[in-house]
């Protein structure tokens, strides 16, 4: 008999993702330089824009938690405008169900539902409420994997960003091996990480309509 789990309860740790999924880190330096390399300049509207965002948000959680909805609009969706994500070519998909077998003897199912942006099927953004603002990312990388993994072509390169307003780090799946970029803050004392934040989202926005 085939048992249905829930992503969110079954899948939160690595060991996980590796045992139930077959997902192992890369060590391979070459794996995942799309964060690092060949990233395009910011003209000067879009880093001036970038510091008003910054400060937007920086003056919103200054009285404490934001709601998912207000990081959307004063980080995530200046983000993607800024990013050409609103235009030809790219479509979205929000409140993503998807489903994958477990690896093992015992006939799992995991099955989710993922409050994502999905661009084209290959580039997934995954946005944790602002009232988990200390909620550390690195507890939010299993579930996101999992539902990456159960993506039916997993021969191809698919990309994830996943943010909370306050930091973003990206991630890189391609059959069973996965890697995650540096962490990026908002709140960072000598430069503003948001321009790094767009410039990967202009590249990985330029391999997944283009390639």
């Amino acid at each position: 008999m085939t048992n249905s789990l829930a992503i969110a309860e079954d899948i939160k740790t690595l060991r996980q993702v590796e045992e139930k999924l077959g997902l192992t880190l890369s060590f391979n330096g070459e794996f995942f330089t799309e964060w690092m390399n060949e990233l395009p300049a910011l003209t000067e509207a879009e880093q001036v824009r970038l510091e008003q965002v910054r400060k937007n948000y920086l003056y919103q959680i200054s009285d404490g938690i934001l709601l998912e909805e207000t990081v959307k609009m004063v980080v995530l969706s200046p983000l993607l405008e800024l990013a050409g994500f609103y235009q030809a070519p790219y479509k979205f998909k929000t409140e993503v169900s998807v489903e994958i077998e477990a690896q093992g003897d015992n006939e799992e199912i995991l099955r989710g539902r993922i409050d994502a942006l999905v661009l084209q099927d290959r580039l997934w953004i995954v946005l944790i409420e602002s009232k988990k603002t200390t909620f550390d990312l690195e507890l939010a990388i299993p579930q996101t994997l999992a539902y990456m993994a159960a993506h039916p072509e997993i021969e191809q390169p698919l990309y994830g960003m996943i943010a909370n307003g306050s930091s973003y780090l990206f991630i890189k799946t391609l059959g069973k091996q996965y890697a995650i970029s540096d962490l990026f803050a908002t709140r960072s004392q000598y430069r503003n990480n948001l321009y790094q934040v767009l410039k990967i989202l202009k590249h990985l926005g330029q391999i997944i309509a283009y390639r």
